[in-house]
């Protein structure tokens, strides 16, 4: 059902072709459209072109070329041939699609006093694939928890792109929100500025995130974290892809409300991140309480180390 749900956004003869490939949909990670280009798609980590016999190859020649009215039919069906619907989500680059899905798109920029204001004649489209893997973050938890399994540290994942960073924080906010295991249920705000943790479609959490979280969908993080401080009352923020000299701020704002914070950002390792001009100021005064450091060099998903603030190894994965 989730293969057919996510066909029926592409051009009927896309949906031909991709309903043709022999590849497991649990593993298929992107789709990635450009006009006059190959047909990609990013599988179990691999980036592969899809040739007219709806194979996957590493072969440029004889692939399944875009062309601009598999573009244009495509942005119709995604949008329900209403694109003036999703304009706030268009601004932003990306919409997001029924199953929590993330498409990106790119074209001709529209500008009003300096601000983007919508996109016009769209000729790349990259859908990302939104996977949910419940029981993921199931041996991390115990490492982000106090002895009495009350309280969570302040916790940030640090983890280079496609290495599943958001898919461990989404569980994560999962265990927490439910309580399940290690800690007693708490309430949990999510700001989700790029509809990735919980993938809101029409406003309905297409990931489980708990039943004791509240999500801010497509909100600057920085604003969105005052947000839920003054008006949910969490215990945990959670955020990804933190960075931003605004972002660091309201991290202070909500460490000195005296709510947890849980929280990822692009790195190989502590000390990657100890050298970031804004960011690095947290780590060195200790701000974060555990660091979970991952990569994909077993698989997605494979946490490397953690640490504490001092910089105690206390997990690795001695693969």
């Amino acid at each position: 059902m989730k293969k057919d749900e996510l066909l029926r956004i592409f051009s009927v003869q896309l949906r031909n072709v991709l309903s043709r490939l022999n590849m497991d949909y649990g593993n298929l990670q992107e789709i990635r459209l450009r006009i006059n280009a190959p047909l990609m798609v990013v599988y179990d980590n691999r980036e592969y072109f899809v040739s007219v016999k709806c194979e996957l190859t590493d072969c440029i020649g004889d692939t399944f070329i875009i062309t601009k009215n598999e573009i244009r039919e495509t942005m119709e069906y995604i949008s329900n041939y209403s694109l003036y619907a999703f304009e706030d989500e268009i601004r932003q680059g990306f919409i997001t699609i029924q199953g929590g899905h993330r498409v990106g798109i790119a074209g001709k920029v529209i500008l009003e006093d300096n601000r983007i204001k919508s996109m016009k004649h769209v000729s790349f489209i990259n859908v990302r694939l939104s996977h949910q893997v419940k029981g993921c973050a199931d041996f991390v938890v115990p490492y982000i928890a106090s002895e009495d399994k009350k309280n969570i540290y302040h916790t940030l994942i640090i983890s280079p792109p496609r290495c599943g960073k958001t898919t461990l924080l989404r569980d994560i906010i999962r265990h927490i929100s439910n309580g399940e295991g290690f800690t007693e249920g708490v309430s949990v705000g999510v700001v989700d500025e790029r509809s990735e943790i919980a993938a809101c479609y029409m406003g309905i959490p297409q990931n489980e995130l708990g039943i004791r979280t509240d999500i801010l969908d497509c909100c600057p993080k920085a604003d969105g974290m005052m947000m839920l401080i003054r008006s949910m009352a969490p215990r945990i923020i959670a955020v990804d892809e933190i960075g931003s000299r605004e972002d660091i701020e309201a991290i202070e704002y909500v460490i000195n409300c005296g709510c947890k914070l849980i929280a990822t950002v692009h790195g190989n390792s502590v000390d990657d991140i100890k050298s970031k001009p804004i960011l690095g100021r947290l780590v060195r005064e200790k701000v974060f309480e555990r660091y979970i450091v991952m990569d994909n060099k077993k698989s997605i998903g494979c946490v490397e180390e953690i640490y504490d603030a001092r910089g105690t190894l206390l997990y690795r994965d001695n693969y």
